[in-house]
């Protein structure tokens, strides 16, 4: 049975910009499951990706502050599962000075993305300063007392959990 171009394109919008599932919005359409998804395969074989148009549509709904916080919260699982990974170190392959340079390196990243960040989500300035003070303790760590990487990694991590609490 043939359909007008109408029902694939209010398929396209329940899909798209309401969020429905496919099969329900082909149900709420009168459609087969199956004639929802050979319409959305047709359609990226043709450059419209319904699943891109939806992301989109979902992000710009949200507004930048939520996108941004999203990829904070996506930084700070890494930054945590790093510090674990460097703290884990029970083998000692890392010596002091290097467990010191890879918390430079994971703050100076840090105070990179939260910056980026700021510029999207000036509310998010809090956690940017408080994340650039971290990054100014662990390079003092690393250049003048590198013999207390270890007792720093072990404060870091939680406090770096409680900024996210009180600023983000």
């Amino acid at each position: 049975m043939a359909h007008p171009p109408e029902v694939r394109s209010k398929l396209r919008g329940l899909y798209v910009h309401k969020g429905l599932g496919l099969e329900h919005a082909a149900q709420r359409l009168g459609l087969s499951p199956r004639t929802a998804s050979r319409w959305k395969q047709e359609a990226a074989e043709q450059d419209d990706d319904w699943d891109k148009a939806r992301a989109a549509h979902h992000l710009a709904g949200e507004g930048a502050e939520a996108v941004s916080r999203a990829v904070l919260e996506d930084f700070l699982g890494l930054f945590q599962v790093v510090m674990a990974e460097v703290k884990g170190d029970k083998g000692n392959k890392l010596k002091p000075i290097e467990k010191a340079e890879a918390i430079s390196r994971l703050a100076d990243a840090y105070t990179k993305t939260t910056r980026a960040i700021q510029r999207s989500a000036p509310e998010l300035n809090r956690l940017a300063v408080a994340s650039e003070v971290l990054q100014h303790l662990a390079r003092y760590v690393r250049e003048k007392a590198p013999q207390h990487a270890p007792a720093l990694l072990e404060v870091l991590e939680p406090f770096g959990e409680e900024l996210v609490r009180l600023y983000g």
